[in-house]
């Protein structure tokens, strides 16, 4: 697709039209991206169902994981799907939703940069629980990326960010609109972060729902889970990883820090699948972003493909 090189164009959106400010959107490696592609990946499907937030949260309170699966279910029917990252707990959420909808197509992200463990993983749970694997991609190869644009992971935290737009959200926003999502299963415990205890069951988020069936659950009750059903942690939880990502930004945790404190070398906790993209995050970086690395990103770029 040809496509030509143009200037974000910035300006407040009347209320008729939210997205007026994304007329022309900049690749942040120096490509353009069409502006459909573009307002998509920021704003994902839009929510068609209007719920009562509030009311549902209060509703789902005293309901164990399973029927708040069973609840998502009977909501959304087949415009459900679930996340995973084959990370240490996954075999929990895979289990227990695939029990309840055994065809749920299962969206993992995959970076291309994991752990052979985790693709080993990843095989085995798919094999053992029949999964309705649907795999999505970066359109940028992990080799061609670095090839032309260096290290990205080690450029701080601004280059994490970036890093994570390119290989974990655009082809998240991507697999919600070519399924046809209206709302998605994923298995984040308040235990885990700080952002994760502000959490409900169920959220509205960037134009789709998002559903936390074990939330309240305890690192006791995973084990437990796991220990009941059969079935395995992360083969590199034995090693001391308690929470795994990508090879370059996941160490082990000693010494009783928080689990997340192997990730990303400690600058951050989240890499942004399960954080709102509001209008003032977009704002953010159509007009720049937070990186300023002229050699590779320059000024001006929109930090989200």
């Amino acid at each position: 697709m040809m496509i030509a090189r143009v200037d974000v164009a910035v300006g407040h959106p009347p209320r008729s039209c939210p997205c007026l400010f994304f007329v022309y959107a900049i690749h942040p490696l120096g490509d353009t991206i069409p502006v459909s592609t573009f307002a998509s990946a920021i704003m994902g499907p839009a929510i068609s169902k209007k719920l009562d937030i509030d009311a549902i949260n209060r509703q789902l309170a005293d309901r164990g994981a399973e029927d708040i699966v069973q609840w998502a279910r009977g909501q959304f029917g087949d415009q459900l799907v679930m996340t995973t990252s084959f990370g240490v707990q996954a075999a929990v959420m895979l289990h227990l939703v695939t029990q309840i909808v055994p065809d749920i197509p299962v969206v993992w992200i995959d970076t291309g940069f994991n752990f052979p463990e985790t693709y080993h993983f990843a095989d085995a749970l798919t094999k053992q629980l029949r999964l309705n694997l649907k795999v999505y991609q970066s359109p940028l190869s992990p080799a061609r990326m670095v090839a032309r644009h260096g290290r990205i992971w080690e450029q701080g935290r601004r280059g994490l960010e970036v890093y994570d737009q390119i290989r974990k959200i655009e082809p998240q926003k991507r697999a919600m609109k070519e399924l046809g999502v209206s709302a998605w299963l994923t298995g984040p415990r308040r235990t885990q972060t700080a952002f994760r205890q502000t959490l409900r069951y169920v959220e509205p988020l960037n134009g789709i729902f998002k559903i936390h069936p074990i939330l309240e659950w305890t690192a006791q009750q995973v084990h437990a889970y796991l220990k009941s059903h059969g079935l395995a942690y992360h083969p590199l939880v034995e090693r001391g990883y308690s929470s795994i990502g990508d090879w370059h930004s996941t160490n082990p945790v000693t010494g009783g820090l928080d689990d997340r404190q192997g990730r990303f070398r400690g600058l951050k906790q989240e890499c942004g699948l399960h954080l709102p993209a509001t209008q003032e995050a977009q704002l953010k970086w159509a007009v720049g972003g937070p990186m300023s690395h002229k050699k590779n990103f320059g000024r001006g770029f929109c930090e989200v493909f």
